[in-house]
């Protein structure tokens, strides 16, 4: 069964770090792109980053570059998102999500690309 199962998500301050994990299941994560999207309540889903199958292209959101960095390991099949200099407005689900071979990234990631979905990690940056 194929599946997508994030972790690493939780309570931190403003400041603070976090690394989230995007762990594969039941397909080769190395024939996938993987990106990371973001949901807060009452706000548009947002993509975050995005890796290539190839490891060769990464993508940001204006929002977050500078400050997070996506990888991949696939030996482990999974795909890291670590977050740094975290800030309230970084608080929201995180999911992340497969497509083949190349992101879908135009300006943002496009979730109508994407093939597989996890079921999301909850991060909140707050005092």
């Amino acid at each position: 069964q194929l599946q997508l199962v994030e972790s690493g998500g939780g309570l931190v301050q403003p400041g603070g770090s976090l690394r989230l994990s995007c762990a594969a299941s039941g397909f080769t994560l190395g024939e996938y792109a993987i990106g990371w999207f973001r949901q807060a309540p009452g706000k548009e889903r947002e993509g975050v980053s995005c890796i290539s199958a190839s490891d060769i292209s990464t993508y940001y959101a204006d929002s977050v570059k500078g400050r997070f960095t996506i990888s991949r390991d696939n030996a482990k099949n999974t795909v890291y998102l670590q977050m740094n200099s975290l800030k309230p407005e970084d608080t929201g689900v995180y999911y992340c999500a497969a497509e083949r071979l190349s992101c879908s990234w135009h300006g943002t990631l496009s979730y109508y690309a994407m093939d597989y979905f996890g079921k999301g990690t909850l991060v909140t940056v707050s005092s």
